[in-house]
């Protein structure tokens, strides 16, 4: 059965800009399709801002194939809410990653964002899904 996973900014930054080594596998699963990714138009645009942030140094071209590696990846949601608790996330603007899990079915929300990490508990799934480092993907994802 093919995973089912949502991706934080952090994460997409590691893959498509910074080519993370300790990515590699997540990046082999995806890009073999062996993995789902999915997103919405909520964290598409978030990831499309954060690609101009000054730091990253990225042209306008470096910041389109970003996006563009990106979109062909993913699988768009934009269904309805699924039924499911949901703890509120300390930062307000990470809930949309929780929410979209929840939303697509997501097996996995991928994250190394320390809000959302501190969501996590050991074995414990929101509403169907794990919250997890990428680093400790697909080990603990059972």
């Amino acid at each position: 059965m093919t995973s089912r996973l949502v991706l934080d900014t952090n994460v997409l930054l590691d893959w498509l800009v910074f080519a993370e080594p300790r990515a590699a596998r997540l990046v082999a699963a995806i890009e073999s399709r062996a993995v789902r990714v999915f997103a919405n138009r909520a964290c598409i645009d978030e990831f499309e801002r954060v690609l101009a942030y000054r730091q990253f140094g990225l042209t306008p071209d470096g910041q389109a194939l970003a996006l563009g590696r990106y979109r062909d990846h993913l699988i768009p949601h934009e269904g309805p809410s699924r039924p499911g608790f949901l703890p509120p996330c300390r930062d307000p603007d990470d809930q949309k990653f929780l929410e979209l899990a929840r939303d697509a079915a997501a097996d996995c929300l991928l994250t190394k964002d320390k809000a959302l990490l501190d969501l996590a508990r050991p074995r414990r799934r929101l509403a169907g899904f794990r919250i997890l480092h990428p680093d400790r993907w697909p080990d603990a994802q059972a």
